[in-house]
C-alpha cells in the first residue's frame, strides 16, 4: 500500500517538512510496511522553498542581499531540477519580519534584496525562478528590484530613484536597455493567490499598506505613487499591467515581476505541485493525507488541501485531512475533494499547549485517521469475499 503525505505547515508551530514527518511516523505505528511518500507542500508563502526544495531532493544557497531597510541580510533560495530552477520567496530579502515593528514604513522599505537574489541565480546558471511573495514590508511596485537588474529609473533630473514607495512619485523615466544581460530571458512563475490591482481602493497600498506601517496619509501617498508607476510604465514601455489580477500583491511587486522579467503569475498550490511533480507521487495510491493549521472557507480558495484533494480526484485517490481546527460547513469540503477531516487536538487545550505539541498531536492523530482507514478498506474486502 502507498500512502502519499501532501500536508501544509501549521504556521507558527511546524512546518510542512516536520507536519509530513509526524504524519509519517503515525502511519508506521499502525502498519510498518506501507509505503510512505512525503511530499510537504506550500502555497507559495511561508515554507515554499524549503517543501519545494526537500520535496524534489535540491540543495539550498544562501546570499547576502540588500535588506527592505537598506542593511545587508542573509537570504536563502532553493535550487533544483538539476541545477535549472531556483525557487525563492521574496519574503528571505524583504519580508515584514526582517523590520522591527517601530520601523516599519513602506514609504522606503526597498525590494532591491530580491532583484539581488535572481541575479545570483542567473549567475549560477539558472534559467527558470519559481518566486513566492507573500509576507512582503514593501510597496514600492519592485522598482528597487529592477534596479537591482538593471533597469534605469530616473526622475525628472535623470537621477536614478532612491528606495521605497514614495520614490515612485517623483519617476519620470524607465528603460530596459540596461538590463544585465544575464537576467534576460528568464523564465519567471510566480506564486500569488490574491488578484488585487496595482493601486485603487483594492489596490497594494490601501489593502495590504497599513499591515506595513502604513497611517491612512501614507496610504494615499503611496497608491499616488504606484498611479505614477503605472502610467510612465505604459508610455515608455508600452506595458499595461496595472489591472491585472495580481498586479498589486507585495506591494506591486506581482506588476514589478511582469514589467521587468515577463514573469507569468500562477497559483501558488497549483505552482508547488507542478515542482514537486505531485500528480506522479499520486497516482497509484491507495490513500492522500494532506492538511492545514487552520481548515476554513479560505481553504477553498486555492489553498493547499483543496489543490491536493483536486489531484487527488482526477485518480479516484481518496484524501483524509488532518488539522488544527476546522470552521464552516464540513459538506463544502467534502464537496472539495476531501473525504474526511480529523482534528489534531486530543481535547481542549489552550493554544499554547497546542502548538507546543504539534508533532506529537500530529502523528497521534494520523495514526488514528490511518486506522480507521485500514478497517474501513478490510471491511469492504470482506463483504466482496
Amino acid at each position: 500500500m502507498k500512502v502519499v503525505l501532501a500536508p501544509n505547515s501549521f504556521k507558527g508551530s511546524l512546518d510542512a517538512v516536520g507536519v509530513a514527518a509526524a504524519m509519517k511516523r503515525g502511519i508506521l505505528t499502525v502498519a510498518a510496511d506501507v509505503v510512505v511518500v512525503e511530499a510537504p507542500m506550500a502555497d507559495g508563502g511561508e515554507g515554499t522553498v524549503t517543501a519545494v526544495t526537500r520535496a524534489t531532493g535540491g540543495t539550498m544557497r544562501s546570499v547576502w542581499v540588500t535588506g527592505p531597510l537598506g542593511k545587508p541580510v542573509q537570504a536563502y533560495y532553493g535550487i533544483t531540477d538539476g541545477g535549472r530552477t531556483a525557487v525563492m520567496e521574496m519574503a528571505a530579502a524583504a519580508g515584514l519580519p526582517l523590520v522591527p515593528d517601530d520601523l516599519r514604513d513602506p514609504l522606503v522599505t526597498t525590494t532591491r534584496g530580491v532583484g539581488e537574489m535572481i541575479v545570483d541565480a542567473a549567475r549560477q546558471g539558472i534559467r527558470r525562478i519559481v518566486i513566492g511573495i507573500g509576507g512582503s514590508a514593501t510597496n514600492d511596485g519592485g522598482a528597487g528590484m529592477a534596479q537591482a537588474l538593471g533597469a534605469t529609473l530616473l526622475d525628472a533630473d535623470g537621477r536614478p530613484l532612491g528606495p521605497g514607495g514614495e520614490e515612485l512619485s517623483r519617476l519620470a523615466h524607465v528603460s530596459l536597455d540596461s538590463m544585465l544581460p544575464e537576467v534576460r530571458g528568464l523564465e519567471v512563475q510566480v506564486a500569488c493567490d490574491v488578484d488585487n490591482p496595482l493601486y485603487g481602493p483594492r489596490g497594494a497600498s490601501a489593502v495590504y499598506g497599513p499591515q506595513k506601517g502604513a497611517t491612512p496619509h501614507k496610504v494615499e501617498i503611496l497608491d499616488k505613487a504606484l498611479r505614477r508607476f503605472a502610467e510612465v510604465i505604459e508610455r515608455d514601455l508600452g506595458m499595461d499591467v496595472a489591472a491585472v489580477p495580481g498586479a498589486g500583491a507585495a506591494g506591486g511587486l506581482g506588476a514589478g515581476l511582469m514589467i521587468f522579467l515577463g514573469a507569468r503569475l500562477v497559483s501558488g498550490t497549483e505552482l508547488v505541485s507542478d515542482v514537486v511533480r505531485l500528480a506522479g507521487m499520486v497516482k497509484g495510491a491507495a490513500l492522500v493525507i494532506t492538511g492545514e493549521g487552520k481548515m476554513d472557507r479560505q481553504t477553498l480558495m486555492g489553498k493547499v488541501p483543496q489543490g491536493v484533494a483536486r489531484i487527488a480526484r482526477s485518480y479516484g485517490v481518496p484524501v483524509i485531512a488532518i488539522v488544527g481546527s476546522y470552521t464552516g460547513p464540513l459538506e463544502d469540503i467534502h464537496a472539495a475533494g476531501i473525504d474526511a477531516v480529523f482534528t489534531a487536538l486530543p481535547g481542549p487545550v489552550s493554544l499554547q499547549q497546542a502548538m507546543g505539541r504539534a508533532a506529537e498531536n500530529i502523528e497521534a492523530a494520523t495514526a488514528e485517521a490511518f486506522r480507521l482507514f485500514c478497517t474501513a478498506a478490510e471491511g469492504k474486502r470482506g463483504m466482496v469475499e
